[in-house]
């Protein structure tokens, strides 16, 4: 399944910021539900913040640059730049892979 964001990605403040809260709300629950995840412009300032020429860059340049791409390739390569990533830059490659699973779990519940 394709997922895309709208809107403008957030700046690299904004998008620590919203991760910083939300992992703080989510872990305030003991069972947070899909729909508590990050803002689209966070999605896309996390995709453009892991942008490079590696084949997993380009993937995440393609999404922030407001393109379409596919959910599991997008979580695989979040998941991938997670192992070279700033624990702050894990935590909001995570936030976007939570992004991910909502946007498909929503897709599935409507179809």
């Amino acid at each position: 399944m394709d997922v895309a964001a709208r809107g403008i990605p957030a700046t690299d403040a904004q998008v620590y910021s919203e991760v910083a809260q939300l992992l703080d709300r989510r872990a305030a629950m003991a069972h947070p539900p899909f729909s508590l995840t990050v803002s689209d412009a966070v999605a896309l300032g996390t995709a453009r913040l892991f942008s490079s020429r590696s084949l997993t860059g380009e993937l995440l340049a393609r999404f922030a640059g407001g393109g379409s791409v596919d959910s599991e390739a997008l979580i695989e390569a979040a998941r991938f730049e997670q192992g070279y990533a700033s624990p702050e830059g894990f935590a909001a490659l995570r936030c976007l892979v939570l992004w991910v699973h909502h946007r498909t779990h929503r897709a599935e519940q409507r179809g």
